[in-house]
């Protein structure tokens, strides 16, 4: 069992933020190979951080049900909720990411009011 789930918001992240280089996107998508289907397909193809948090909150609604139907004596019953405290980790970040590029684009805005409020411009 691998965490398909981490591979895949690494991969929607590269795509929003235009970064990563080819050999860490290749090894990603290996990863997945045969795994490209509902929310980890969905963060793979992501192009917005809306997207991202939408796909990652179904992978983790499909993580608590897969914990939940699993007995704890199960050699992955650990694994797997190991894997939830991380897409939970996961949704945190992109969270404060959205938060902080929410911010940034307020402040580019009172930027631009504080130069035209300087330097005021006669039509």
């Amino acid at each position: 069992m691998s965490c398909h789930e981490i591979e895949a918001v690494r991969l929607g992240l590269m795509n929003v933020l235009g970064v990563g280089d080819q050999s860490a996107r290749e090894h990603a998508e290996k990863e997945l190979e045969g795994h490209l289907e509902g929310p980890i397909e969905g963060l793979v193809e992501a192009d917005t951080l809306a997207e991202i948090q939408r796909h990652l909150d179904a992978a983790l609604v499909d993580l608590e049900e897969d914990v939940a139907a699993m007995d704890s004596e199960d050699p992955e019953y650990d694994y797997t909720r190991g894997r939830l405290l991380e897409v939970r980790n996961a949704e945190r970040a992109i969270e404060r990411l959205s938060v902080q590029g929410e911010s940034i684009v307020d402040g580019m805005g009172e930027a631009h009011d504080t130069l035209h409020e300087t330097f005021p411009v006669e039509e």
